[in-house]
């Protein structure tokens, strides 16, 4: 399904959706369209797509065309979600040390849902940081590994 979703293919595509999109959240897809983890989380965002198209916009971004961004939000699992309101980059607690991308697939389109709406309702209280209604059985587990440069 991810044809049925806007794409967004340069740098400057990425920058002008984040600046303008505005009071929704921006929900940022990176992948790649041809993987099968990529295209099931493809289809959940179009199914859910139309429910919350009063609170959000979703995108789909090649983690090839922007290596900017890639490098840095360190997106080396794809499908990795990033979620911004109003130009800020919104963090969520997983119960991971990593609260800024939700990494995998979602396992319902009922759990993607709850998250941009507490996503969005926290963004409308100012809050910049908030805690994952996902049940963390349902969250893919990754083992991070951080190298410094």
């Amino acid at each position: 399904m991810s044809y049925m979703l806007p794409h967004l293919g340069s740098k400057a595509e990425v920058d002008a959706a984040i600046r303008n999109v505005a009071d929704r959240v921006l929900v940022l897809r990176f992948g790649r369209s041809e993987e099968p983890s990529c295209r099931h989380l493809d289809e959940t965002l179009w199914k859910t797509s139309h429910d919350l198209s009063k609170m959000a916009e979703i995108y789909l971004v090649d983690v090839g065309a922007v290596p900017v961004y890639t490098h840095y939000f360190d997106i080396t699992v794809t499908p990795s979600t990033i979620f911004f309101f109003n130009g800020q980059h919104m963090k969520v607690d997983y119960g991971s040390p990593d609260h800024t991308k939700f990494v995998g697939s979602f396992k319902s389109k009922q759990d993607f849902i709850d998250l941009v709406e507490v996503i969005y309702r926290g963004a409308m209280r100012g809050k910049l940081m908030v805690r994952s209604p996902i049940d963390p059985q349902n969250i893919a587990q990754y083992d991070l590994l951080y190298q410094g440069i």
